[in-house]
């Protein structure tokens, strides 16, 4: 046990650097990506349950004023955004399969794995996961304005559909991440702390793998256009991401910046992939897995960036 637990640690201490390893494991092992692929559902399970375990179900919820700011984030990202962008594609006329992925992008709830990003980086990943789960809550009506705008998106009914099974998978793993620690972790030590976010890890790189395979399959076909497509993604990421960290840090709003302009940058457009016609997320597959690469970047490439904004506020948001 001592063995597992020093490997834990480990993970913990290096954890940003496993998920480089991961996605250069992912493109150099079309196999193993291909292998891991099918189960990323589960997975993804998992690093729900872990988030929420870690977190406890009193930083969850937070205070009323916290769920109150979290609804008002949420419209601004998943409403306003969006529709801006669809309007402004509508103007120009721009039709692409990259313009399409941006809108669904802005759409989108946080990703999974974002209270993860966020602890990787030294925050407190509580902001990031009530962003999470009211985000997902609320998809089946903040989606309807952007569906009404972009009717080659297709069905509505299927993108609810998909958004209710998946806030059901978060509300599962919350559930019953929240009864131990109701019951058997009441005050869990910082060693419990950190072997938890051990385990995350290891689940986050594992996935990281299995995200990889759509981008290793298309480069032997058309490497320059994987190329575009993973700039595009890259920057739309990090632009978000720094538009609301700038946002927020010039209103004084630093509690909460971390957490939410991780949220802002990355997002679950994958889940759209279970919800729309094939004709309409196939050309959407390679920039999706391009976008893995920017997002589990982040806690490398984006984490000066954050504690010069945050000065001190570690662990809080």
């Amino acid at each position: 046990m001592r063995i597992l637990f020093a490997g834990l640690q480990f993970c913990t201490r290096h954890g940003r650097w496993i998920l480089v390893a991961s996605l250069l494991v992912g493109l150099a092992s079309p196999a193993l990506a291909g292998w891991v692929k099918p189960h990323i559902d589960i997975l993804i399970a998992l690093l729900l349950f872990t988030a929420c375990l870690r977190i406890g179900p009193k930083a969850m919820l937070g205070v009323a004023g916290d769920i109150r700011t979290s609804l008002a984030i949420i419209v601004l990202l998943q409403v306003l955004l969006p529709i801006s962008v669809a309007i402004l594609v509508v103007m120009i006329n721009i039709d692409t399969p990259l313009v399409i992925a941006l809108i669904l992008l802005t759409s989108a709830p946080s990703l999974s794995g974002s209270p993860h990003l966020v602890m990787l980086m030294g925050f407190e990943p509580a902001g990031a996961l009530r962003l999470l789960v009211l985000g997902t809550a609320l998809l089946p009506l903040t989606i309807v304005p952007v569906f009404m705008l972009v009717p080659e998106f297709g069905t509505l009914s299927d993108v609810i559909v998909a958004s209710l099974w998946l806030l059901a998978i978060i509300l599962a793993a919350a559930c019953m991440a929240f009864v131990i620690r109701l019951t058997l972790l009441k005050e869990p030590s910082n060693a419990v702390i950190k072997q938890i976010d051990g385990v995350s890890t290891v689940l986050l790189a594992v996935t990281v793998v299995g995200l990889m395979a759509a981008i290793g399959e298309q480069f032997a076909i058309d490497p320059g256009y994987v190329l575009i497509t993973l700039v595009v993604a890259t920057g739309a990421n990090i632009l978000l991401q720094i538009l609301s960290a700038v946002i927020l840090a010039s209103t004084g709003q630093k509690s909460i910046l971390v957490p939410v302009s991780i949220v802002a940058g990355n997002r679950n457009i994958a889940l759209f992939l279970t919800a729309l016609p094939a004709a309409t997320t196939q050309p959407l597959l390679l920039f999706i897995a391009c976008y893995q690469v920017p997002m589990y970047l982040t806690p490398i490439i984006m984490r000066p960036f954050y504690r010069r904004l945050m000065k001190g506020h570690e662990n809080q948001g």
